[in-house]
């Protein structure tokens, strides 16, 4: 995983391909933080949806959020499953081609 200067990009990438991405950003409302959540077309290994949500989730601004708004392929199970893992309250609704999850956070100490 690697962090691109901005801190707010998260990226999976395997033998110099990137594999999958994230874009992490503050919203207007108090304790929650959006993601964008993608995984490159064609084959990718398995695992990679999941590595990537535990990215974001380890991601700085989510670790001090109360909830998390994400966007995520609809199709994409192993992102949404792993979401359902770590957060608390999870809905998800399809969007076009898009999943829009909202998922309480959970925190631990």
């Amino acid at each position: 995983m690697t962090r691109r200067d901005d801190d707010q990009t998260i990226h999976i990438e395997a033998e110099g391909r990137t594999l999958a991405s994230a874009e992490v950003h503050p919203t207007d409302e108090p304790g929650v933080v959006h993601s964008d959540m993608h995984v490159e077309s064609g084959h990718v290994p398995g695992g990679t949806g999941t590595r990537l949500v535990d990215a974001v989730l380890e991601h700085p601004q989510v670790d001090e959020a109360d909830r998390l708004l994400a966007t995520m392929p609809l199709g994409d199970t192993e992102m949404i499953d792993r979401v359902r893992e770590k957060c608390d309250d999870v809905q998800a609704r399809a969007a076009g081609a898009t999943k829009l999850v909202r998922a309480r956070l959970e925190h631990r100490d």
